[in-house]
């Protein structure tokens, strides 16, 4: 088939290599526009686009798809088909219409729960056990089109979002080659989402990332989960950010009970911080300035007294 692959991240880059390494045609790639990233800001060309180019595919970055030239150049190209998978933007009623066979979509959950921009986070923040692959035909709203093919994936107890990404990625490439020749054929079951069952899962923002302290251990090391490696989950210390990378969930002791975010105890196991409901072991740190480091390298050299209160200026 004459295909337009639209993806940004890395999860959409196991589709585009399964489509090329099943001989279909790759008439164009389309991504996001380059963006700044790190430190320095450096202007970094998405995983898609590095993908398409070293496989010689013409690639294009419009910053807003419905308002660019590309709409007319992918009709112009006259696709058999469109496929998405994590695109970042919602397509225009000129492209859905542009293929014979349609758009579809490879979406990192089990529609119709975590309907949205971030449903692989969302789901390992919201302690989920299970997720999955679906791929739907487009239609005008937010992941709201028919399904086709899903395939479940369990979330176990220790993994972030960035090894559930991976996971996701492999399984969605696998389940596109098996769900393409139906489409192809024309043979392929459409069945309507239960918008009533739908669930949503925005984009993060800052707040997202923010640790409350009144939660419960459990809730806590999910939200942690969830944000890693991606932006990280943050408290405050002495007013500057303090970032947590990996924890442990304790169960209440009889030492525990004092205010959230409270810490408790410090040694070679790492940070011991009390909960809304248990306490939270932080045993992978990033103070403000310095890189991600094991809570027990940093307190070789820092000074931090039981009873210091995470989440605002040290009392």
């Amino acid at each position: 088939m004459r295909i337009v692959f639209m993806g940004t991240p890395e999860f959409a880059v196991p589709s585009l290599e399964a489509l090329i390494g099943a001989g279909h045609e790759i008439v164009l790639v389309v991504t996001q526009p380059d963006r700044p990233k790190g430190r320095k800001k450096t202007l970094t060309p998405p995983p898609v686009k590095d993908a398409a180019l070293l496989r010689g595919l013409p690639v294009e970055q419009p910053e807003r798809l419905r308002t660019s030239e590309t709409v007319a150049r992918i009709a112009g190209l006259k696709p058999d088909l469109i496929v998405t998978a994590a695109y970042g933007q919602i397509l225009p009623k000129a492209v859905l219409d542009a293929p014979r066979l349609g758009c579809i979509n490879v979406h990192g959950s089990l529609l119709p729960k975590y309907r949205g921009g971030a449903p692989i986070q969302r789901a390992v923040m919201n302690g989920e056990k299970t997720t999955g692959v679906t791929i739907m035909y487009m239609a005008e709203g937010l992941d709201t089109g028919d399904m086709i093919s899903r395939i479940e994936v369990p979330i176990n107890d220790v993994i972030t979002s960035g090894e559930l990404f991976e996971e996701l990625s492999k399984a969605g490439a696998e389940l596109l080659m098996r769900t393409l020749p139906s489409i192809a054929d024309g043979t392929a079951v459409a069945v309507p989402q239960n918008h009533d069952d739908a669930t949503y899962a925005p984009n993060l923002t800052r707040e997202d990332e923010r640790i409350d302290w009144t939660r419960s251990a459990g809730s806590l090391y999910d939200q942690v989960r969830g944000l890693s490696p991606m932006a990280g989950a943050f408290t405050l210390l002495n007013g500057e950010t303090f970032k947590v990378w990996g924890c442990r969930p304790l169960p209440p002791t009889a030492a525990s009970g004092g205010q959230p975010g409270t810490v408790m105890k410090t040694d070679e196991k790492g940070i011991l911080v009390q909960t809304g409901e248990g306490m939270l072991l932080l045993t992978v740190i990033q103070p403000s300035g310095k890189k991600a480091m094991p809570a027990s390298e940093w307190l070789k050299g820092a000074r931090l007294e039981a009873g210091t209160v995470f989440g605002g200026v040290q009392l």
